[in-house]
């Protein structure tokens, strides 16, 4: 699971991206409402982590322009200011969870573990069964009617992320973002190189299961003629 960090005090950013961290989870880290605005616009994220109180832009400012443009991403709004209307203030403007500063750290993992728990888009789970195949992202393992291969890291985050959205349209970008992170610098070839991997091992499997390409757009994972 990836969480997207948006925290200006950077002794606090590297102390709760540290916790999460040990718990399992992938962090992005940003400091401003700026940039966490860009990064969460990119839907690569299960959770974010929104300070309040944001240089360029504050917390519930970032929050409104996501509920708006239709981003429905899980938000920890986190703050200092703790009045019932602030709180009402963040609530309203679509955070589904309020933590006031301080807080134990122990305290914002068990939230984060609360959120995780309710079903999104995006959640991952240990097995998934689509057409002929089953994929186990634990195992980072895939298996059809002849056999089964592992998988890579990158493979297996890309194969999910596929078996997550069947039969719709990803954007390259998306598929970028999510497999390889926010401003990661990676070329766009080498999400073709990742398909055509995929592509082989579900052939390797004996998987009717088809990557077909949307060209100019992205990637559509669907079931073969039987």
């Amino acid at each position: 699971m990836r969480i997207l960090l948006v925290e200006d005090d950077v002794k606090l950013c590297e102390a709760v991206a540290f916790a999460l961290n040990e718990e399992g989870f992938e962090v992005d880290v940003c400091h401003d409402g700026d940039d966490g605005l860009r990064w969460a616009r990119e839907g690569a994220h299960d959770l974010i982590l929104l300070d309040r109180m944001l240089p360029v832009m504050d917390g519930v400012t970032v929050l409104r322009k996501l509920r708006s443009g239709g981003i429905a991403t899980p938000v920890l709004l986190v703050t200092a200011l703790g009045s019932i209307g602030q709180r009402v203030e963040g609530l309203d403007a679509g955070a589904d969870d309020y933590l006031v500063k301080p807080f134990a750290v122990e305290e914002l993992l068990a939230r984060v573990r609360a959120m995780c728990r309710r079903p999104r888009r995006w959640e991952s789970s240990d097995v998934t069964e689509y057409g002929d195949i089953v994929f186990d992202a634990t195992k980072k393992s895939l298996r059809g009617s002849s056999g089964g291969c592992a998988l890579s890291k990158r493979e297996a985050a890309l194969i999910e992320t596929l078996l997550k959205n069947p039969g719709q349209t990803l954007p390259r970008a998306v598929l970028l973002t999510r497999v390889w992170g926010p401003d990661a610098g990676v070329e766009d070839g080498n999400l073709d190189n990742y398909i055509h991997f995929l592509r082989r091992r579900l052939r390797s499997v004996g998987s009717r299961i088809l990557i077909q390409t949307v060209r100019g757009v992205g990637y559509r994972l669907e079931e073969g003629d039987v």
